[in-house]
C-alpha cells in the first residue's frame, strides 16, 4: 500500500512558482525551526498519556459542525488503496457520514498505482465517485485527462475554515480546487523497541553519525539494527527523501523534485553514499528485506520479545496501526526524528486526496464531509492517523506519542515540503516495479552501484519528466 500516510514535513506546495532566494533562505530557516520543535516534542514522550490533553472526550464524537444534506437513497463508491485496520478505520468515518445523511457509502479496494485503477474504472465506465488520491502529481493527470470535477462551494467553505494555505494549495491544479487532504503523514520518523534499546545501553540519535553508532550498539546486543519494507518500493524513496533534504538542503530538494537538476548530480551521488552507510553494512537490515512488506517490516520490530528480527523502522506516524497492541506506545514502542544528516533535520510530509469523479449533490457532500473536523476526529481517534486539519482538537488523539506529532504538523503551518517521489510523474515515483521504486530496490541490493544507480535513475526520470 502506498502510504502517504506523511509526515515528514516539506515546506512550500508544489503547486507553487518557484520562490525568490530570500524566500528560500527564509524556508531553510523555517525548515530548522519546524524540525528542531519535531525533535524536542518527540523526545519528551513518554508512556504517560495524561500530559497532552488527556483522554478523548466522547463528546467530541457526537460533535456535528458540519452542515451535511439529507441524501436517502443516495449510493456513492469511494476508492482507495488502504488496507488493514488502515481501511477499517476509514470505514468507521464513512459509517458516519451515512448515519447523518442516510446516503449508502461503499468502499472500494484500489491497487497501486490507483491512477491506473482509477483508469480502468473510467474506460469501463463505472468510476467511483471519489477516489483518494496520495500524489498531487495523480491529481494533476486526473484532471489533465478529464476525470477530476472541481469542488463545490460547500468542500471550499470547509477547506478554507479548517486548513492551512499549504494544504489548501496542494490540492489545487491550474488555480481551481479538486484535493481535500483528509490524511497527512510525518514520515521523517524512525520507531524502535524500547527493550532493545534498553538491553543493548543504546540511546536516540541526533545526527547520522548517532544513528550509526546507535546501530553498531544494537548489533553488538545481538540484534540486527533495521527491518525494512523493501518490497514496497516507496519505503526506500522515503529513506532517500530524508537524508537528501537533510543533506543537499531544500533548495536541491525543489530542483530534483522538478527534475530541474539531474540524478546524476553530486548531490544525489552523496545521498546515495550516505545511505549505503547502513543498507550496505552486512547484518544491519532485516534478512529477507525485498521480499518484505510495509506490515511485516513495522512488526518484525516489535514482535519476539528482547529478540525481535529488528530493533527500529523508519516509518510514518501511521505506522502505529501496525504495531502490537501489546506494546504500549510511548513505553514500548518509541519514535524519534529522523537523525539530521546535514545542518538541519529533514521534515517531509505526504497524503491522501479525495477528488470527485463523479459529480453529484452526494459525492460533494462526502468531500465536504471529509474536509470537516467531525470526520477527521472520527478517525484521530483510532491512531495510526494524522490530519492536517488544524481545527481536530489535539485530545482526539489517542497517545501522547501522537498528539505531539499531530501539534508539529499543525503548528508547521505552510513550512512543510510534500514527499518528493508523489510530486514526480507516476512512471517515475509511483509505480511499483517501474522507475525509482525499482532502482533503489535495486540499490538496497547492491549499494556499491552508485554510479549505475544514479544513471538508472536519470534515464529514467528523463523519460518520465519528458526529457
Amino acid at each position: 500500500m502506498r502510504r502517504t500516510s506523511s509526515t515528514i514535513l516539506k515546506r512550500r506546495s508544489p503547486q507553487r512558482d518557484k520562490a525568490t532566494l530570500q524566500h528560500r533562505r527564509a524556508a531553510k530557516a523555517a525548515a530548522a525551526v519546524a524540525a528542531g520543535a519535531l525533535a524536542l516534542s518527540l523526545s519528551a514522550c513518554g508512556g504517560d498519556d495524561k500530559d497532552s490533553g488527556g483522554s478523548p472526550g466522547n463528546s467530541e464524537e457526537t460533535a456535528s459542525n458540519v452542515n451535511l444534506p439529507k441524501l436517502d437513497g443516495t449510493s456513492l463508491e469511494i476508492a482507495a488503496v488502504w488496507t488493514g485496520a488502515e481501511q477499517a478505520n476509514f470505514k468507521k468515518v464513512l459509517a458516519e457520514f451515512e448515519k447523518r445523511t442516510g446516503a449508502k457509502v461503499t468502499f472500494v479496494p484500489a491497487q497501486d498505482p490507483i491512477i491506473n485503477f482509477i483508469g480502468s474504472k473510467v474506460a469501463g465506465g463505472q468510476p467511483p465517485d471519489i477516489a483518494m488520491l496520495p500524489q498531487p502529481g495523480a491529481i494533476k493527470q486526473a484532471v489533465d485527462r478529464g476525470w477530476a470535477k472541481p469542488l463545490g462551494a460547500e468542500a471550499q467553505k470547509e477547506l478554507g475554515e479548517n486548513y492551512s494555505q499549504g494544504w489548501q494549495d496542494i490540492g489545487k491544479v491550474g488555480g481551481k480546487q479538486y484535493g481535500v487532504y483528509y490524511k497527512a503523514a510525518n514520515k521523517s520518523l524512525i520507531w524502535y523497541n524500547n527493550q532493545v534499546f534498553e538491553n543493548a545501553g543504546a540511546s536516540e540519535p541526533e545526527t547520522w553519525p548517532d544513528l550509526l553508532k546507535t546501530a553498531q550498539t544494537v548489533y553488538d546486543s545481538g540484534v540486527t539494527p533495521f527491518s525494512a519494507g523493501g518490497s514496497e518500493g516507496w519505503t526506500l524513496t522515503d529513506w532517500f527523501e530524508n537524508v537528501y533534504l537533510s543533506q543537499a538542503g531544500p533548495e536541491k530538494y525543489d530542483q530534483l523534485a522538478k527534475h530541474e537538476i539531474k540524478w546524476t548530480d553530486r548531490s544525489v551521488k552523496d545521498a546515495l553514499s550516505t545511505l549505503a552507510q547502513v543498507w550496505g553494512k552486512p547484518d544491519y537490515i532485516a534478512k529477507g528485506a525485498l521480499q518484505t512488506d510495509f506490515p511485516t517490516s513495522v512488526t518484525q520490530a516489535f514482535t519476539g520479545g528482547d529478540q525481535p528480527k529488528a530493533a527500529m523502522v523508519a516509518a510514518g506516524d501511521f505506522a502505529q496501526v501496525n504495531i502490537p497492541k501489546s506494546m504500549k506506545i510511548g513505553t514500548d514502542a518509541k519514535v524519534f526524528p529522523f537523525p539530521a544528516v546535514g545542518d538541519n533535520g529533514p521534515v517531509v510530509s505526504g497524503g491522501d486526496a479525495a477528488v470527485i469523479l463523479k459529480d453529484s449533490k452526494g459525492a460533494q457532500a462526502l468531500a465536504t464531509w471529509l474536509a470537516s473536523p467531525d470526520a477527521a476526529q472520527i478517525q484521530a481517534k483510532l491512531g495510526g492517523y494524522l490530519s492536517p486539519n488544524k481545527s481536530v482538537p489535539n485530545s482526539a488523539y489517542p497517545n501522547a506519542v501522537q498528539r505531539r506529532i499531530a501539534k508539529a504538523l499543525i503548528d508547521a503551518g505552510d513550512d512543510f515540503r510534500f514527499d518528493m517521489s508523489d510530486q514526480a510523474p507516476q512512471a517515475f515515483g509511483g509505480t511499483p516495479g517501474k522507475g525509482e521504486w525499482k532502482t533503489l530496490q535495486d540499490f538496497l541490493k547492491n549499494p556499491k552501484d552508485i554510479a549505475g544507480t544514479q544513471a538508472k535513475l536519470e534515464a529514467e526520470a528523463a523519460a518520465a519528466y519528458g526529457g
